[in-house]
């Protein structure tokens, strides 16, 4: 169900009420890390390794309910992954626990075809697998 250019209106499986995450293309995810906000790659282990963006910070997305604690509630989060997919389950799950968060649509594929940096965990240029 869509309510507005970009936004998309969910159900958290959480707290089962409506909740809109707004899906973002990489350069407004990079101005909004550039802003400020948290970029957040709930990736794996070995695909962060391979290549992530600089500024990101990583939580796996299978470590994230334990871990919300870790996250800031003061300021933009940038959900992203591979693709979008598993960024827009943990965005949806976080807006539901009441966090301005937005899905980075297209993911580090996106992120590395707009020409964005990309960095193995060495500091290396890195790849997104």
């Amino acid at each position: 169900m869509h309510g507005g250019a970009g936004r998309l209106n969910y159900r958290d499986a959480v707290t089962s009420h409506p909740v809109d995450v707004t899906d973002i293309d990489p350069a407004e995810a990079d101005r909004l890390v550039a802003a400020g906000a948290l970029l957040l790659d709930v990736r794996e282990d070995d695909e962060w390794t391979a290549g992530h963006a600089p500024e990101a910070v990583h939580l796996p997305m299978g470590q994230v309910v334990d871990r919300m604690g870790e996250l800031p509630t003061d300021r933009t989060i940038v959900c992203m992954c591979r693709a979008g997919g598993r960024s827009q389950s943990v965005a949806v799950h976080l807006a539901g626990s009441g966090y301005d968060v937005r899905n980075a649509a297209g993911g580090m594929q996106a992120w590395a075809a707009h020409g964005l940096p990309v960095v193995d965990a060495g500091g290396a240029p890195g790849r997104v697998v």
